[in-house]
This record gives C-alpha cells, structure tokens and sequence, in this order.
C-alpha cells in the first residue's frame, strides 16, 4: 500500500506548508538529508496552547504530538515532492512544555512516533527519538517536534 493510500485510509490530509514564524526557513535539504524545523502544536489553526502536567494530561499531549506529525508530513512533502521519496525517518526530537514534575514526555511523544510507523512502514518509519521536558515553548504550545528524514 502506498503512503498516500495509508494518509487517506486514515482520513488524513496533509496541509501546506506553514509560514515561519521568525527568522528561519521550514527545511534544509543537504545531500540525503531533509532537516524539518520545529513545529509546535495546533488546534483549529492557532497555537495548542498548555502544559503537561497543570493543564494538559498525557492522553490530550499526545493527541496533539500526533497533529504535529500531520504538519510534519506535509512539510516534508513540500521539501521533496512526493513522500514515497522518503527512505527513512531518521530522528525525531519533542519538546514537551511540562512541570518540573511530569516524566511521561515520552508518551506525550509517541502520538507523533506511532503516526510516523503507521503511515510510512516499520522500516522506513521507525526512527532514533529525543523527548525532553521545557519549561516554555514558543506562543506557549504544549508539544514541539522537529524531524530529519533521509530521501532518496
């Protein structure tokens, strides 16, 4: 099966790609590699805003890890013009804005983790993973991601 037949089967549709923030660009494609800027949580097009473990808990943080795996995706495909060009997801890092308390960032992460292996494959979607625990995130969104991919 395709991953374009997969994205649809899941009722997924990519989005375009979003305009930066700030002073960056949304990729960088050097040799093989794509390197994904991050990109933060969001809901009905605004920032997800929370923090795990005051106002979010593990399930919703999850949820919106996995909606950054969705704008991943279409970023990924701006960058290289079809997914099935996409070899492996080599690296995932999260930022999980969190108490000095909550330990389950890694969990928060697997909604993005999980999506990834679904729609790409056990080979090429499982990947080497970072998830660490911040004390803010930019606009001040519960969960950000960023991706490297190798293409073919």
């Amino acid at each position: 099966m395709s991953i374009q037949d997969r994205l649809k089967n899941l009722g997924i549709e990519l989005p375009p790609v979003a305009a930066p923030a700030a002073a960056y660009v949304p990729f960088v494609r050097t040799g093989n590699l794509v390197f994904l800027s991050g990109h933060i949580a969001r809901r009905d097009g605004k920032p997800w805003v929370g923090q795990l473990g005051l106002d979010m808990d593990t399930a919703t943080g999850k949820l919106a890890a996995r909606a950054i795996a969705i704008e991943l995706m279409g970023t990924l495909q701006a960058a290289v013009g079809d997914l099935g060009r996409v070899r492996r997801i080599v690296k995932v890092m999260s930022l999980v804005n969190s108490t000095p308390t909550y330990t389950e960032q890694h969990l928060v992460t697997n909604g993005a983790s999980e999506l990834l292996a679904e729609v790409f494959g056990p080979e090429i979607g499982a990947h080497a993973r970072s998830a660490f625990g911040v004390a803010q995130i930019p606009l001040g969104a519960c969960v950000e991601i960023e991706l490297i991919a190798e293409v073919q």
